[in-house]
């Protein structure tokens, strides 16, 4: 039980701010179907951190810390600059589903936007510590539901009332940020 609450409390607390919780806000702006999106950052999550043992030990030996840290601070910035792009709906068609749908699109986006993430780091060295990988894995996963999942339902009546185009700048910044804060350390 220690494992499950101590990894609950962790990544509730590490996600706060964090660019997975960023894009919570951002589905819930685009799309405007919280069930589908809560759905789908919870089965991204419990898959990510299910692997997060195996492929962050990986990860960590084959690139090394400098590598990585050039990898993670390019692909903020890079992600900074992708919002910048317009989105080709307009406001009318932002209710409308992707070409596969809110689910699929959340699954896929989560899960990447969540690779060598902190919380990802954080259920390594939670599982290595406790030696409970279910415990930790539930406790990981339901320390990101508690996080993103007011997210995506506060996000919604917020965005109804501020424009798309005033997220993607605010979530640009910040993705620029993390960047260089990134490739500064």
């Amino acid at each position: 039980m220690e494992a499950f609450l101590v990894s609950t409390g962790i990544v509730a607390l590490a996600e706060m701010g964090d660019k997975t919780q960023l894009l919570s806000l951002v589905l819930a702006a685009r799309f405007r179907k919280p069930w589908p999106i809560v759905l789908g950052i919870f089965v991204a999550t419990i898959v990510n951190h299910a692997l997060a043992g195996a492929l962050g030990s990986w990860v960590t030996t084959a690139l090394g810390p400098d590598v990585l840290r050039w990898v993670l601070g390019g692909s903020f910035i890079a992600m900074a600059l992708w919002m910048l792009i317009p989105d080709k709906l307009d406001d009318d068609a932002a209710d409308s589903a992707p070409k596969y749908g809110v689910f699929v699109t959340t699954v896929v986006a989560f899960f990447l936007a969540e690779m060598g993430d902190k919380t990802q780091v954080a259920t390594v060295m939670l599982a290595a510590r406790f030696d409970a990988w279910a415990a930790v894995v539930a406790g990981t996963t339901l320390g990101m539901i508690l996080a993103n999942a007011p997210v995506v339902w506060f996000g919604d009546a917020i965005t109804r009332k501020v424009p798309i185009r005033a997220v993607h700048v605010v979530g640009a910044i910040v993705f620029l940020v993390l960047g260089v804060l990134a490739l500064l350390r």
